[in-house]
This record gives C-alpha cells, sequence and structure tokens, in this order.
C-alpha cells in the first residue's frame, strides 16, 4: 500500500508540474458538483485531495443523497440551475438518477448537457449507462470502474476452498447494481461449473431491504447447502455489513466481499477489492482532463483500477475452520 502511494504522490506531483500555469493562477474557481449516495466517505475525499494537489482552483459542493432515491431529481434541478464546470456522481443509484441510462441520453429528466465523471459503480456497461469502457457512447459521460471480474472473485473462491460448487448471493431488487451482479454471477454458473442460490431480502413497509430479515435469509442459504456467500454489490449490504457477516458466521458460511471494510471491521472471511480513496484519486485523472486539458467527457474511455487488496480475516477463518493455503498467504494482507 505504501508503494501504491507512493506512486499516487509521483504521478500527482508530475501532473502539478505539467499544469498550465493559467490554471494554477488564483481567480475565479472552477465549480464541481458532486452528488453522493452516503457522504463523503472515502472515494469522495480520494477525489478532492487529488484535485486539490493537482492544483485545479475549485470549489466543491456537496449534495447528500443520504440512501434517499428520490432527492435525486433535486439534485439534477439544482445542478442544470448552477452549470458547474463539472458534475462527479457516485454509486449506481446515483448515477442513473442524476444520468439516466443510454436509452435516456437526450431525456430531459437527466444531466444531458453538463460534464460529469461517475465513480464508485459496480458495472456501468451492464447498468445501462454506457455503451462500453473503451466509448461511453455519451457525449458528456466518462468514469472509472473499479471493480475485478466476477471470474477473479469465483476463483479466489477455488483457491481457497477447491470443493467449493453452490454459491449463495442475497440481493436487493431496489438496488439495480445487486441485481445485475446477481444475473452476471448467474451467467457463470454453466461455463464455471457451479450452482448459484440467489434469495431476494424482504422489503420494509416503505420498501426497502429489511435489516430484521438479513439472518433468515442467511439461514436459508445455510439450508440450501451453499460452501461460499458473495456480497456482489449492495449499498444495503456494505451499510449493515457487521450484521450480514455475523449472520453469515453464525450460519458457518464464509463471505467473500467486494467492500474490505466487510472484512477488516467486521466477519467476513475474504475481500478482492479496490481501496476506494485510490478510486476517486482515479476519478481526480479525469476531471483533470475535462477541466485543464478540455477534452469531451464522451472522447475518454472509462478508467479502471489496477491494483486490488486482497484480505484476509484470519479470526473468521478460525471460527470457521477455513484455513488459507500457505501461497494465498503469500500474496494476501490478514486481519484479526
Amino acid at each position: 500500500m505504501s508503494l501504491l502511494k507512493a506512486r499516487v504522490t509521483m504521478i500527482l506531483t508530475a501532473l502539478m508540474i505539467a499544469l498550465p500555469a493559467a490554471a494554477r493562477t488564483p481567480g475565479k474557481p472552477l465549480s464541481i458538483y458532486m452528488a453522493l449516495w452516503r457522504g463523503c466517505e472515502a472515494a469522495c475525499h480520494g477525489f478532492k485531495d487529488a484535485i486539490v494537489k493537482s492544483g485545479i482552483h475549485a470549489v466543491f459542493v456537496e449534495r447528500n443523497a443520504n440512501y434517499d432515491r428520490s432527492k435525486l431529481a433535486g439534485f439534477v434541478e439544482e445542478a442544470r440551475a448552477m452549470q458547474p464546470d463539472l458534475v462527479i456522481t457516485w454509486g449506481t443509484t446515483v448515477t442513473l438518477g442524476m444520468a439516466g441510462t443510454l436509452k435516456e441520453a437526450k431525456n430531459p429528466r437527466y444531466i444531458t448537457q453538463l460534464p460529469l465523471v461517475y465513480m464508485i459503480v459496480a458495472d456501468a456497461v451492464s447498468s445501462g449507462i454506457i455503451k462500453s469502457f473503451e466509448q461511453t457512447g455519451r457525449t458528456n459521460i466518462t468514469g472509472t470502474h473499479h471493480r475485478v471480474p466476477e471470474e477473479i472473485n469465483l476463483n479466489a473462491i477455488r483457491t481457497y476452498f477447491p470443493a467449493f460448487r453452490k454459491l449463495g448471493m442475497l440481493y436487493s431488487s431496489t438496488e439495480t447494481n445487486s441485481v445485475v451482479k446477481v444475473e452476471e454471477v448467474r451467467a457463470l454458473t454453466g461455463p464455471m461449473n457451479f450452482e448459484l442460490v440467489a434469495i431476494e431480502f424482504d422489503l420494509d413497509a416503505n420498501g426497502q431491504p429489511n435489516v430484521a430479515s438479513i439472518p433468515e435469509k442467511m439461514q436459508a442459504l445455510r439450508e440450501k447447502g451453499v460452501d461460499f456467500v458473495y456480497v456482489g454489490s449492495s449499498s444495503f449490504i456494505e451499510r449493515n455489513g457487521a450484521t450480514f457477516t455475523a449472520a453469515a458466521l453464525k450460519a458457518g458460511l464464509p463471505v467473500l466481499s467486494p467492500y474490505e471494510n466487510l472484512v477488516t471491521e467486521a466477519d467476513g472471511l475474504l475481500a478482492i477489492s479496490a481501496r476506494y480513496y485510490a478510486v476517486g484519486e482515479l476519478a481526480a485523472r479525469q476531471a483533470r482532463r475535462i477541466l485543464v486539458d478540455e477534452v469531451n467527457p464522451g472522447e475518454l474511455p472509462v478508467l479502471a483500477m489496477t491494483q486490488f487488496a486482497f484480505v484476509i480475516n484470519m479470526k473468521s477463518a478460525r471460527q470457521l475452520k477455513l484455513f488459507p493455503a500457505l501461497e494465498l498467504l503469500q500474496i494476501a494482507e490478514t486481519v484479526n
């Protein structure tokens, strides 16, 4: 991690040196409108820090949906009225709410003209936001990709537990990214020779996933004989990671998560993930191309993370009696 930080620092320093003098001259700052799902977390801080370090004089307007998608239409209207130099969206739900899908690229309900960079979107192609990572098909939109391919996650399970045959997933129908990941994994069941058991969370009176249903659904996975539980993509699960992983541990089920905190701060067994702070820095690179180099967002390919953390929770491994092979310990970080 220290080597990665050193590399990022060197890159940012180089960008600052190369920055045109006009962009570094004090004056009217550029405006960056940030539409966030759960406040300014690591990716948000990584983005802002990288913008500041690169010498771009900017003001950040942060708006937090706080898990409430009904606020997004208001964010669109506010951004249109403010006419910022750039819009940043965090997450699949926020990006869909602000930009719509590729088919809705000209729909006046969404931001169709303002430059927009998205980050922390599980899969913008499968979600219908863009055409491809090479060409977004949206004149005003580009972004970042922070996930490893699902084949790598499944192979990691097989490496850790060679007897793996049946995978369990719990998901929320209210989250597009959650449904998309279930379908992506389902499409791999034949080619990779495993069975998928996917169970939807119950919804509460407000139409949101019910936290109280997590232990019951986890036990249902256990009764169906799954070998491993895969988180897929879900803000609901990430927000309730301690409850989710504790229920899995009680049911004797190991969890593979794309969210590092479900392993480092809860009871998940494995995480293969990008550091969110670094994803924010990657989004800042896209922002610089737009704000300083004046490149149209639609001309920029989506930038993908290339370095990921492999983390094993040894406390959970001991409780589950699932100890990693030596070759895994040589490449993984361990906690607890």
